[in-house]
């Protein structure tokens, strides 16, 4: 049973993490070699001149690296988490000792950022010897993320690479050449890595540190992805059917939610329970329960068949079981529009309604062909989402036809 798309999006959902409590991770950050030799740098610089960039000077740099025994190409991070952190307070007449930080997690947050930040390719600087990896290398935190357990060299490099293939479009030379540098050049970032507290290096097997899991998280949340804590979720996993799809039309509750939802419950007995939701709900509903059902496999195929009954549902059993080659009776021409309308009127009931432009062009270049088919699908919704669409969609042939359409079918209801 596909869902209604209405809150689909570019959103990724990572699953549920277990975080650590914030004074336990506090006093690991304090030990991260990084942090530590941070605040190494800011007692060796003291009161001290600058140059017009705020940086040390040639000689000071070579002084701070003998002195301190760090290699060379880690003193320039080092000097931006030391600012940037307050160990160090930059002012017109140089450098002197700063103020600090005052919260762990804050500074921990601003450190990663600054770690990150060195891989941005504009700023010409990079963070490991590799390009590629630098490239990538977000993305490689948010696989290992995922993968609490840990992941070995091997299968990171293989990611990488297909990542880049795929991504960059890179070419068969480029390739082969990657294939060859890439392991040695991944062993020395994932040093680099976790000399800066992300990872933890087991044998072959490499693992977000706790205080790298805080830290990725709240990145992936930066950027708008679906990263909840156990905590979160927890408690939405025990709501039933009904709240969990108020929850998630809210925005209460999240994809991630509703995975852990369902691994707590009978897959058939779930299946009833949404399905009851959306054949008796409004279009959202249907759609947010629909979505859900996704999830399931073949183990709810009882409870979805049972839906072949409901006027409302049935073209979505039968979809969902011909996805999963289960027996299934056949869909006509008309049920594709009585669908198409259907998955609009979604937008009708989300609170604020939805008249966006963006989410009216959800069906894409089908829409102008199913229009017309539109108007005599057997839907209550069918004049309102016609009405939308000949208001507000942006394609001014779909507007035209849909206010066409609407016409005809005002017609026919008098």
């Amino acid at each position: 049973m596909p869902g209604s798309g209405i809150l689909d999006s570019d959103v990724l959902t990572f699953p549920p993490v277990e975080l650590a409590l914030d004074d336990e991770l506090a006093a690991i950050v304090l030990a991260v070699p990084l942090v530590r030799d941070a605040h190494r740098l800011a007692t060796w610089t003291g009161v001290r001149a600058v140059t017009g960039e705020n940086l040390l000077s040639e000689g000071d740099a070579a002084a701070a690296v003998e002195a301190l025994g760090l290699p060379p190409r880690r003193l320039a991070l080092l000097w931006i988490v030391a600012v940037n952190g307050r160990l160090i307070e930059i002012t017109r007449e140089g450098a002197r000792p700063g103020p600090g930080f005052t919260d762990p997690m804050e500074f921990w947050d601003g450190v990663v950022m600054d770690v990150l930040d060195r891989t941005d390719a504009q700023t010409g600087a990079g963070l490991t010897r590799s390009a590629v990896i630098d490239e990538h290398l977000t993305e490689i935190l948010a696989t290992m993320y995922s993968v609490r357990d840990g992941m070995a060299f091997a299968a990171l490099a293989s990611g990488i690479l297909q990542a880049h293939e795929v991504g960059c479009e890179a070419r068969p030379a480029e390739l082969r050449r990657l294939r060859l540098s890439l392991p040695a050049e991944l062993a020395e970032a994932m040093e680099l890595l976790r000399y800066c507290g992300l990872i933890e290096i087991a044998g072959d097997l490499v693992r977000l540190t706790p205080p790298g899991v805080w830290a990725v998280r709240r990145d992936l949340l930066r950027e708008g992805h679906d990263a909840p804590s156990l905590r979160e979720v927890a408690g939405l996993a025990e709501l039933s059917a009904g709240e969990l799809v108020d929850a998630l039309l809210a925005g209460r509750a999240s994809a991630s939610a509703a995975t852990l939802w369902l691994e707590r419950r009978v897959p058939e007995e779930a299946a009833r329970d949404l399905i009851k939701i959306a054949a008796s709900g409004n279009a959202a509903q249907r759609g947010t329960a629909g979505t859900i059902l996704e999830e399931l496999g073949p183990e709810a195929a009882a409870a979805v068949r049972e839906a072949l009954d409901e006027p409302m549902m049935w073209r979505y059993a039968a979809a969902w079981l011909g996805v999963r080659d289960l027996e299934a009776p056949a869909l006509g021409g008309g049920d594709g529009a009585w669908v198409a309308v259907d998955t609009l009127a979604a937008l009708l009931y989300l609170k604020p309604r939805v008249d966006s432009p963006a989410k009216l062009d959800i069906l894409g270049e089908d829409l102008l062909s199913l229009v017309p088919e539109m108007g005599a699908a057997d839907h209550p919704d069918t004049l309102a989402v016609l009405e939308l669409l000949g208001k507000h969609h942006p394609d001014v042939v779909v507007a035209k036809a849909a206010r066409k359409t609407a016409m005809k079918a005002r017609s026919r209801a008098h």
